[in-house]
């Protein structure tokens, strides 16, 4: 079983932030390489703030599916709107902040 770090996790790696039935994704930081429920999560449990994952390391599994445990690549991620593994949904909401965990 792959580690999630976060506050107040559930088995499926919702935390205390982001706890809707869709909120299954843990997403890796680039400094630590550490997968965690969320970047505010992380950035309470650390000294250093969350730093998105480049898009140009394309073969890096940087997104963990908390049903099935499965990490993704981020196109695997971004192609899906479910997880290609178990077929849990994703939550669409989490684009808003893709900024947050992915760059250019």
């Amino acid at each position: 079983m792959i580690k999630v770090y976060g506050v107040n996790l559930d088995k499926e790696t919702r935390c205390q932030h982001y706890h809707t039935d869709l909120d299954i994704v843990a997403l890796k930081c680039f400094t630590c390489q550490k997968y965690y429920a969320c970047y505010q999560c992380h950035d309470f449990l650390n000294e250093h703030s969350f730093t998105a994952y480049p898009k140009s390391l394309t073969s890096d599994k940087v997104v963990l599916c908390g049903v099935c445990q499965s990490e993704l690549t981020l196109a695997q991620y971004e192609s899906a709107t479910h997880c290609p593994f178990c077929g849990r949904a994703f939550n669409p909401r989490c684009q808003l902040h893709k900024d947050i965990y992915f760059r250019d």
